[in-house]
């Protein structure tokens, strides 16, 4: 099961649409502009890097990508765009996968796309299913940087990375898809200490990128776990509500992860980080799905719409809808893209801190 951060997506594309009613407005020079997107977390964000990986965490494969451009499924965890695909209408800077073919040369000067479907801040959560961990991304962030350099200069790519906005999504994955079903993980730690030694990773790995040069950091919370369909399914005991425990653990890590990101802004100096909200914009979607034009928060468009992710949401998958714009979620886990754009533009304002 891809794990499911739709505001790390819906990031990439609320800072864009800022920036851009910014220059529409005359608030921007163009000294101001951000040069590149770097982009480290899950499935929402991931474009294909999972495709080539011995996992069982794709979505290369029919029905995903069915309104994609040619009807093409790329590796995106969703039935067409990610929030991030959006923007290119706009601007023509968004990153393509760092393993994919045209991740060389002066592509790599508008930023790179690391993330890794199932991935998380604890490793051991990309571990398990043979994913790409934090800590490779960031070894493979080090490499990036050291292309650019090769290919502008150490000035020049210093002022790149400086003035870069970088996006992480992590957290859901290391919940529902180990913490919750893992013995050797939910045995050995009660979830408010699981939920402090994810802070510690997020912290870390923010002082290493600051270290990199990073300054403008955008991070998701965590969604309202309890209501994603496979949750409910999982973890619901039968009923159809969302499970008020697992929303009750979400809503106490992005509690911790507010106050961290304020002591690590009074740390460091010179950085701009924002914490993005998706649990309450996300939750009133589900609830109130007729209020924003969706008729179906529960299920999924895919198969039965209570577990198929992945491998299970397949062309095979019986029942599968005719058209996933009235549904919220794509998958059991993942938004359809009528939900990713619009919990973008919900949380457009929320990015304007890091390109002021």
């Amino acid at each position: 099961m891809g794990h499911w951060t739709p505001a790390a997506a819906a990031a990439s594309l609320l800072i864009i649409s800022a920036l851009v009613h910014s220059l529409l407005m005359g608030h921007v020079t163009e000294a101001q502009l951000v040069p590149a997107t770097i982009i480290f977390g899950d499935s929402v964000v991931d474009v294909g890097n999972n495709n080539n990986l011995y996992t069982i965490m794709k979505a290369n494969f029919p029905p995903y990508g069915r309104d994609f451009a040619n009807h093409l499924p790329t590796g995106r965890f969703c039935n067409g765009k990610l929030a991030t695909d959006f923007t290119e209408s706009w601007l023509q800077f968004l990153p393509t996968s760092n393993l994919s073919p045209q991740a060389s040369g002066r592509n790599l000067l508008i930023g790179a796309n690391f993330a890794s479907a199932a991935s998380g801040y604890d490793d051991r959560t990309a571990q398990l299913y043979h994913a790409i961990p934090l800590s490779q991304q960031l070894a493979y962030y080090k490499e990036y940087q050291a292309k650019v350099v090769r290919i502008v200069g150490r000035d020049r790519a210093a002022s790149i990375f400086n003035g870069s906005i970088y996006f992480i999504s992590f957290g859901s994955s290391d919940f529902v898809q180990n913490y919750y079903i893992n013995p050797l993980i939910n045995h050995a730690y009660t979830v408010d200490q699981y939920s402090d030694y994810l802070i510690q990773c997020f912290t870390s790995f923010v002082q290493n990128l600051y270290k990199l040069g990073a300054r403008r950091i955008g991070v998701t919370s965590l969604p309202p776990l309890g209501c994603l369909p496979a949750s409910i399914t999982l973890f619901g005991e039968g009923s159809n509500d969302c499970v008020k425990r697992l929303n009750n653990d979400a809503t106490s890590f992005n509690n911790k992860l507010n106050s961290t990101s304020q002591n690590l802004k009074r740390s460091l100096s010179e950085l701009k980080l924002v914490v993005f909200d998706i649990y309450n914009p996300l939750y009133n979607l589900i609830k109130n799905p007729a209020d924003s034009g969706f008729f179906e928060g529960r299920k999924a468009c895919c198969g039965t719409g209570t577990i198929e992710t992945s491998l299970l949401c397949n062309p095979h998958s019986p029942g599968t809808c005719a058209n996933a714009t009235g549904y919220v979620f794509w998958d059991s886990v993942h938004p359809s893209e009528a939900a990713n754009n619009l919990l973008a533009g919900d949380l457009l304002t929320q990015g304007i801190d890091l390109i002021s």
